[in-house]
């Protein structure tokens, strides 16, 4: 993958809906160009799918963080599951290094969000937690 594959993925992840004719231009590549080289992604399986956003896909909750979570012993798939059954928790992640999982959490406030972190650090099998608000994000 070169870097007008790399464009032309990037194109698409803002409008997956795009013509050929609106990537070619874009790029700076003929129509016949462009077609090819996402035919050619499609068929070596780097584009996998193409998929649509809603508005409350895009919608996020006005508080947002990362928690990082030490899990003792060999506890990590019944404190992931736990997790899983709490709302504001969005995903939950398998990691290496020092942090077992990762958990994004979306509340409407602060006070939820420490209500949230308070549920989840009560849980048996969690030894050591660190949690990151989410300031701004970027595509």
């Amino acid at each position: 993958m070169d870097d007008t594959d790399r464009r032309l993925i990037a194109h698409l992840r803002q409008n997956g809906r795009a013509g050929i004719s609106d990537l070619a231009a874009s790029l700076g590549v003929t129509r016949t160009t462009a077609r090819n080289r996402l035919e050619r992604l499609q068929t070596d399986g780097e584009i996998i799918g193409f998929t649509v956003l809603t508005r409350s896909d895009a919608a996020t909750h006005p508080v947002r963080g990362l928690m990082m979570l030490e899990i003792a012993g060999r506890s990590a798939e019944k404190v992931s599951r736990l997790l899983s059954k709490i709302p504001e928790v969005q995903a939950v992640h398998s990691t290496n290094g020092i942090w077992d999982l990762i958990a994004e959490i979306g509340t409407d406030t602060l006070e939820q969000f420490d209500r949230v972190l308070t549920d989840i650090r009560r849980n048996d099998g969690i030894t050591k937690s660190e949690t990151n608000l989410l300031l701004s994000s970027r595509r």
